[in-house]
């Protein structure tokens, strides 16, 4: 499919997406409240600056776009058509990123979660992956 919009109006609207406070962060939230955890946002401390800190249980959430972190398998990890070589060393870096980091914080001591964009979307599933990455005694 071309793309509808040209380059200026491409770059805008990419321009205005953030990288906290997003619809499926919100969502993750969301549940983690629901299931009556507390927890810190985007401690810029911590490498990679994790989405949420569960400092209490010593554990990391990071809430990944499938589209910007290749989601092995997902839809929504398409590739753009145009600048093909661009893009693919982009998600390269990305993928590489994401893997250092959460090798780093697990070396020193912390539990990594992972939530996939597409994961936030019924609400019933999410709460369900929650709660059984987060099994563990809560006291």
């Amino acid at each position: 499919m071309a793309d509808t919009l040209d380059k200026q109006q491409r770059s805008a609207l990419m321009s205005r997406i953030g990288p906290s406070n997003s619809k499926p962060e919100m969502a993750v939230r969301s549940c983690l409240h629901g299931l009556g955890f507390r927890f810190g946002l985007h401690n810029s401390r911590l490498l990679g600056t994790p989405d949420i800190v569960l400092r209490k249980h010593k554990t990391l959430v990071f809430v990944h776009g499938c589209f910007w972190h290749r989601h092995t398998g997902c839809r929504k990890a398409t590739s753009p058509k145009t600048r093909v070589e661009f893009w693919q060393d982009k998600f390269l870096a990305n993928v590489r990123r994401d893997r250092r980091v959460r090798r780093k914080l697990r070396a020193d001591g912390w539990r990594v979660i992972t939530v996939w964009e597409c994961q936030t979307v019924e609400r019933d599933r999410l709460i369900k992956l929650l709660a059984r990455h987060l099994s563990f005694n809560r006291n």
